[in-house]
C-alpha cells in the first residue's frame, strides 16, 4: 500500500491553494510571474522534490501578492 507521507500530503495541499489564488488573481505580470514559479513547483512535485516544490509556491504566493 502506498502511503503518502505528510509532507507529500501538504505539498499537495498547498500546490491545491495556490493554484486557487492563482485562478482567483486578476491577469496581470504578477499573476504571469507566479505562473513561472506554479509550473516550477508542478515539475518538482513530479520529481518528487518536496524542498523545491514547496519553495517554488512560496514565491508564487509571493509573486500574488
Amino acid at each position: 500500500m502506498d502511503a503518502k507521507s505528510p509532507s507529500t500530503t501538504n505539498t499537495a495541499d498547498k500546490m491545491k491553494t495556490v493554484k486557487s489564488a492563482w485562478d482567483a488573481a486578476p491577469a496581470g505580470p504578477k499573476k504571469d510571474a507566479a505562473l513561472k514559479h506554479y509550473e516550477a513547483a508542478q515539475k518538482a512535485q513530479t520529481a518528487k522534490n518536496d524542498a523545491d516544490c514547496n519553495r517554488a509556491l512560496d514565491a508564487a504566493t509571493h509573486a500574488l501578492t
